[in-house]
């Protein structure tokens, strides 16, 4: 943190291994739809100002420099934004920059010899989770729907669908 002039430590709470079990995680339950949200954090930090940063651990190996331009990294973005808004619904005060540590494996080196060698970047994301309330009521409504979805041309997930009945 101190390399990179980032004025945090980690954040020490009675929770913290819990926040960070699968299936577990930080919860909070949204009454207005009844759906109990929950996300397993990789770490937070506390700012000298006080604010909690979400911290997520990502590991690759490219030659070229990480970062989160790529669209498919955009969900990495929303995981991070949920983090927050579940931070912020219990209570506590988040910033909304939050941290992605890229461990990018070497890959430049003469051998493996039993050990990999990593370039560490952390990169800064602003995250913005004014999202998640209308997506929590659009969704619980789609739960509620008698009849499912029509599909939809731009949907992977529906293409996948589709193919999978087709079979």
């Amino acid at each position: 943190m101190s390399d990179n002039g980032i004025d945090a430590v980690p954040f020490a709470h009675e929770n913290m291994d819990l926040w960070r079990e699968n299936f577990k995680g930080v919860q909070y339950l949204h009454e207005p739809t009844n759906l109990l949200i929950i996300g397993a954090v990789d770490d937070i930090w506390i700012s000298a100002k006080g604010e909690l940063i979400v911290v997520d651990y990502k590991a690759t190996s490219k030659n070229e420099e990480v970062n989160l331009d790529a669209e498919w990294q955009d969900g990495y973005k929303r995981q991070m934004e949920i983090y927050q808004w579940l931070l912020r619904r219990l209570g506590f005060m988040v910033s909304s920059t939050c941290y992605f540590v890229y461990c990018n494996g070497k890959t430049d080196r003469d051998g493996f010899n039993g050990k990999v060698e990593f370039d560490i970047s952390i990169i800064p994301y602003t995250g913005n989770d004014s999202w998640i309330e209308t997506t929590l009521m659009d969704l619980k409504k789609c739960l509620l729907r008698k009849s499912i979805p029509k599909a939809s041309k731009d949907c992977e997930f529906c293409g996948y669908a589709h193919i999978r009945a087709a079979a």
